[in-house]
């Protein structure tokens, strides 16, 4: 029974209680009741906070005319080169050369036997000269009329062919003979004295390296920057570094690649050079107005077009296009920036174009890289 009493009691408790709570009148949620203060306060307008502009570096780097370099690989050819052959028959008597020799134009590479063609020589001009006897004799009868006119014309007929088999036997004579057509190095020689060459057989090969040339090809989209008397640097596949002058530019494409065929010349008078070795070639076109960045400054825009971000007058935000001139160990080489640009250099990833900026000069550490590098690839 007090069991009973007492729930009882704790019944009436908890009605007594929330009926205090009814007469309080306060129904809100916790949490959503206003503060007296707070609630005395107009809500018709918002206050708006405003973000601090963003800080940038920038700089205005130095300018300098710079000779776009074409890269490309290649080789190495000689100036000219010629595959001697025997024009007739015979045995090597002769043979005053070796590989590896140094010749003159003109200077004999071998003789064959003249097995009688000294010979043939003498008798045809021994028969020219009993040719040309008769057919005096003959044009002498005919004026007094004492020979037919067609006796005449044998005779003159004769003189003729005595005189082509002259000249054929003292061709033949020559030809017992080769030699150089232009000062060069004797690269090959494939006969031995003494051995039986044939006609059309090749007897030598001598190369002209004296200028040796770096031929490559480039590509269409370069062909118009290139003309005839451009410098040229050449690194050699053993590291050997020359300069050299554009002397052919070819108008015709490779087919299958779409290339054409450039030749650089390069002084050789030790011929130290030797033809067939792997070359890079750097052609360098017209110079023109650049300035000098790192990578890490080039940027996209929200189009995806290349370019770097710059601070105009009024502290904004803008995007430039640029055109990559040269792409060097040192840094790039860019085109189309405005004279004295604000180009960003740190931070240009975290604004965008309209941005308003608080732009501040680079530290004198990044000027120094700028101006380090501006040593290095100028042209």
């Amino acid at each position: 029974m007090a069991k009973f009493r007492f729930h009882k009691l704790v019944a009436v408790m908890v009605l007594a209680a929330t009926a205090a709570w009814i007469v309080t009148g306060e129904f809100s949620s916790v949490g959503s009741a206003v503060a007296p203060e707070t609630a005395s306060e107009p809500d018709s307008e918002t206050v708006a906070v405003e973000t601090p502009p963003r800080t940038v570096a920038v700089v205005n780097p130095p300018r300098a005319e710079h000779a776009r370099a074409i890269r490309m690989s290649g080789t190495t050819e000689a100036n000219a080169r010629s595959n001697l052959a025997a024009r007739i028959s015979g045995i090597a008597g002769e043979l005053p050369v070796k590989q590896g020799s140094q010749v003159r134009k003109g200077d004999l590479i071998m003789r064959l036997d003249a097995e009688g063609k000294a010979a043939a020589v003498n008798m045809a001009e021994a028969m020219l000269a009993q040719r040309e006897a008769e057919s005096a004799a003959a044009e002498r009868l005919a004026k007094s009329g004492n020979m037919a006119k067609l006796q005449l014309d044998n005779a003159r007929t004769a003189l003729a062919a005595a005189r082509s088999q002259l000249e054929t036997a003292r061709a033949e004579l020559e030809w017992t003979e080769v030699r150089a057509p232009f000062d060069g190095l004797v690269d090959r020689v494939p006969v031995e004295q003494g051995s039986s060459v044939m006609q059309g057989a090749q007897v030598a090969t001598i190369l002209s390296l004296d200028p040796i040339l770096a031929v490559g090809e480039v590509s269409e989209h370069d062909l118009a920057e290139l003309e005839i008397g451009n410098k040229a640097e050449i690194r050699l596949v053993n590291g050997t570094r020359v300069d050299g002058t554009l002397r052919y530019v070819s108008r015709d494409a490779s087919p299958q690649t779409r290339t054409f065929r450039v030749e650089i010349a390069i002084p050789n008078p030790d011929r130290r050079i030797p033809a067939g070795m792997t070359a890079e070639i750097t052609l360098r076109a017209d110079k023109v107005d650049a300035v000098f960045l790192p990578r890490s400054v080039v940027t996209l825009s929200e189009k995806g077009d290349l370019g770097v971000r710059i601070v105009k007058p009024d502290d904004t935000v803008a995007f430039v296009p640029i055109d990559i001139i040269d792409d060097t160990p040192q840094g790039l080489a860019l085109g189309g920036v405005p004279q004295d640009a604000r180009i960003i250099v740190a931070g240009q990833d975290l604004v965008k174009e309209g941005d308003k900026v608080n732009a501040v000069e680079a530290d004198q550490d990044t000027i120094n890289r700028l101006v380090g590098q501006m040593a290095g690839p100028v042209n």
